[in-house]
């Protein structure tokens, strides 16, 4: 499961040839999250990251340095008055981790060398635990954002929007993403206990068996119709090349319309979701911009290709899509290459940039807000549907889509 939240998206590390000048790619490090996005063995939010925004100037209202004296204050009585075992790296990764939180964003993350890795390991596909990945509503709690298709969580049944109560019997309360995320993951074939609740009056335990977990962000098929169905689980370092070899097999093969499934992505790179996006819109088109309080720091363009520009489109999207994969959805619902269905998403609005540290630490930092072609930050709001269709619990347990039914109809 994606353990972390949505984590807005994420410049990839990965720059392509000239394919496109993009601003965005500035930066060599990598991404709903959140999309952070920890996969309780998955990791995109969140997001679901991007790299590379300039470095703005110091707000005038910090100092230039801490003064660090009450803090040597305060290790010396640890060391003197404590009655146990002190780690000193644990000490500075403590002081780390709670100067990023202190900045009260919940995207805004110190990561030691081990979380680090793992979250690297999220961006490739490739990871051990759940399949699913965690957010925070606006009361801080733990929530599910996405369990990813096919997976631990969703077989078990775990929903979007379920909200964490405890995790093998320990409440989280309190409980940070992070925290929640080390907690949930573990090696494979070992047993989590999650206590759920559900539309906040359900009270549910589920058991869940961690497995390794390598997915391919991208499937696709043609359904009856001739209509191509393109689903995109996250955008990570596969999606532009397995994406764009859909579109040309759509093409070639003349499809007649496309379903773009995002639900329950949880977001991802920011390369990905530009790339995705030109697939429909021509060289040129805004799909998004950054902006620093009221200042445009970046414009993102549609790089050409447009493989599938004109084709009838239709985008699935819910509460779990979120941060990449709503930047990919208002940008085509702006420039009216597609027609949205499903339900509202998550609502992650902001952009992380990933700074990389001796040791192999990293801090996750939000440096901007995005917003859509026609100018709207989505954060906490999210994207609505043109055509609302909810899922029931009835829906659900019988196997049926009628978001998809309804978009298939549209096209047809």
């Amino acid at each position: 499961m994606q353990e972390q939240p949505p984590d807005g998206v994420f410049h990839s590390k990965k720059t392509k040839e000239p394919k496109r000048n993009n601003t965005f790619t500035r930066l060599a490090s990598l991404c709903l999250v959140g999309v952070l996005v920890f996969v309780l063995g998955v990791g995109v939010g969140g997001g679901r990251i991007t790299f590379g925004i300039a470095n703005p100037s110091v707000p005038k209202n910090l100092p230039a340095d801490l003064d660090y004296s009450s803090i040597e204050q305060l290790y010396d009585s640890l060391k003197k008055e404590y009655d146990g075992q002190l780690d000193a790296q644990k000490l500075l990764d403590g002081m780390k981790a709670g100067l990023a939180s202190a900045a009260g964003d919940p995207y805004t993350v110190y990561l030691n060398a081990e979380e680090a890795k793992k979250f690297q390991e999220q961006l490739s596909g490739t990871f051990s635990g759940i399949g699913a990945e965690l957010g925070q509503d606006d009361q801080n709690n733990l929530v599910i954002v996405s369990p990813i298709d096919g997976f631990p969580a969703q077989k078990a049944g775990l929903r979007p929007q379920d909200i964490i109560i405890s995790i093998n019997g320990e409440s989280t309360v309190g409980m940070s993403i992070d925290q929640a995320v080390s907690k949930i993951r573990g090696p494979k074939d070992t047993e989590v206990e999650l206590k759920v609740l559900r539309s906040k009056q359900e009270d549910l335990t589920f058991k869940i068996t961690r497995a390794d977990i390598t997915i391919p962000s991208v499937k696709s098929e043609i359904l009856e119709g001739n209509v191509g169905y393109l689903q995109i689980s996250q955008f990570g370092e596969d999606t532009e090349d397995l994406a764009a070899a859909a579109a040309k097999d759509f093409k070639q093969k003349g499809v007649k319309a496309v379903v773009l499934d995002l639900r329950g992505n949880p977001g991802g790179l920011l390369d990905a979701s530009i790339a995705v996006a030109s697939l429909w819109l021509p060289k040129g088109d805004t799909v998004l911009q950054q902006k620093r309080g009221d200042k445009v720091t970046d414009t993102a363009h549609a790089f050409g290709g447009s493989v599938l520009r004109g084709i009838p489109t239709a985008v699935l999207i819910n509460e779990g899509s979120a941060s990449a994969s709503e930047i990919v959805a208002g940008a085509l619902k702006d420039h009216g290459a597609a027609k949205l269905f499903g339900v509202k998403t998550y609502g992650k609005g902001s952009v992380q940039e990933l700074k990389k540290f001796a040791g192999g630490s990293e801090l996750k930092v939000t440096v901007a807000r995005w917003y859509t072609p026609n100018g709207q930050n989505i954060d906490k709001t999210g994207i609505s549907p043109d055509t609302e269709i909810k899922m029931t619990d009835e829906d659900y347990k019988a196997k049926r889509d009628p978001q998809k039914d309804a978009a298939l109809q549209s096209l047809r």
